[in-house]
């Protein structure tokens, strides 16, 4: 038997090969090479632009709530409605391009992704700007779904979570580099200037996902909507669904009302906001590459330690709301533990949907925006409360620890299923291929 068998921290799912596992831009993994294959790279620069239309509006609520004259806690119904669409977008769309090949799905997301953004530059009603918003967010969910797909099978199960760590980093560069561009880029050219500009690199992205992702990227064999459901049955990813709701959940709740928190409570001028943003986007990324790396190979203890460490920042921020250099280097750091096990988070639902990869991504994408949409809406609800800014962090605490309860549960049962290996022919045991577990 199999060795890795037995081991529930080693991440395995099905892996089905394509010509794209043998082009020159996903180099096949076999061996002990280090380096992953380009195209997960490509598709870090797609996520760096998703994860940037998701969060800018964070850091512009104020802006945009003004002009369209709507208070700031409507306003946050941007971001509600965003993480809805995705919701609905990254499982429906995921399974509506099923048999589409991947690229072509790839590019036509970015394509809506891009007319999107031209229609929330060009509203003039808020109600116009909810529509747009929903509408890319339905391309932004197909993107995520099928680029984590095509990231894990390219590099492999041994280095899934890495490979999803990178994907996931160019999200996190978004916080980095292209919400803090965004929000000074509304100062200076007005909050609609933002969305022009995201719609321009949308479409110049698509170019690179033609030129750069193979050309092959449908399964070598049928795969029908059924065999995808299937993976239903599965009370992990059940179990590993609900984390990704509750960890982001957490973070978000207090991340979305950030702009209000640095400026009406720690009394941080406008023009630093976009600094703080980019303390909490380099945490973020660096969370998302140690935490890919090390997903691989403690996956439980990762995302245990993640969730705790995050409950115990928020109710730190709680405490020290009013304090703007301590206020500043907590938030960083709960990018480091808030948004660094995703990664982990999406190898493990991708291993336990077993033969249905596509569903397993699509719906963890749905589930982290499960989490934005009910933490966002009620920290919305706890902003306009007698908490004030305060509220959401508040929020973001309590949804972080009950966090602790699937990922304690998905590790116990990990624990139980362990048990040392019979003693079998090496020559047998050579030959068994390993088996999907969970």
């Amino acid at each position: 038997m199999d060795s890795d068998k037995n081991n529930p921290d080693v991440t395995r799912f099905p892996m089905q090969v394509d010509e794209a596992s043998t082009s020159p831009t996903t180099v096949p993994v076999a061996g002990g090479s280090s380096r992953l294959p380009l195209v997960v790279y490509i598709l870090a620069l797609g996520t760096f632009l998703m994860l940037t239309t998701e969060f800018v509006v964070a850091g512009i609520l104020p802006q945009m709530a003004g002009d369209l004259g709507v208070s700031v806690a409507q306003a946050g119904l941007l971001i509600t409605v965003f993480a809805a669409g995705m919701v609905v977008g990254a499982p429906l769309m995921a399974m509506a391009t099923l048999r589409m090949p991947r690229r072509l799905s790839l590019v036509l997301a970015l394509v809506v992704f891009a007319i999107g953004h031209v229609v929330v530059a060009l509203a003039s009603t808020f109600e116009v700007l909810l529509v747009a918003r929903f509408l890319t967010a339905l391309a932004t969910g197909a993107f995520w779904a099928i680029a984590g797909v095509v990231a894990a099978q390219a590099a492999g199960p041994t280095r899934a979570s890495r490979a999803l760590g990178i994907v996931n980093a160019g999200g996190m560069l978004a916080t980095v580099l292209g919400v803090p561009l965004g929000a000074f880029a509304a100062q200076l050219l007005g909050w609609r200037g933002t969305f022009w500009a995201l719609a321009v690199l949308a479409l110049a992205a698509s170019v690179l996902i033609v030129r750069h992702v193979p050309r092959a990227g449908t399964h070598d064999r049928p795969v029908s909507i059924r065999t995808e459901l299937s993976a239903l049955r599965s009370g992990r990813l059940w179990l590993a669904l609900a984390a990704c709701a509750a960890t982001t959940g957490g973070v978000l709740a207090a991340y979305s009302y950030v702009a209000p928190l640095l400026t009406d409570q720690a009394g941080i001028p406008v023009g630093l906001v976009p600094l703080v943003l980019a303390g909490f986007g380099i945490g973020s990324l660096i969370g998302s590459i140690v935490g890919g790396r090390l997903g691989d190979a403690h996956p439980h203890l990762v995302t245990i330690v993640a969730p705790a460490a995050t409950t115990v920042l928020l109710v730190a921020i709680c405490f020290l709301a009013s304090a703007p250099v301590p206020l500043a280097i907590l938030i960083a750091i709960l990018g480091l533990f808030g948004l660094g096990v995703n990664p982990v988070l999406i190898s493990l639902a991708l291993r336990y949907a077993d033969h249905a990869p596509t569903l397993g991504s699509s719906l963890s994408v749905a589930a982290f925006n499960v989490g934005t949409v009910v933490a966002s809406w009620i920290g919305g609800i706890a902003l306009g409360s007698g908490l004030g800014p305060i509220g959401p962090v508040a929020v973001g605490a309590v949804i972080a620890a009950l966090a602790l309860v699937p990922t304690t549960a998905l590790a116990v049962m990990a624990r139980r299923c362990t048990a040392p290996a019979p003693e079998t022919d090496p020559t047998t045991t050579a030959a068994a291929p390993a088996t999907p577990v969970g």
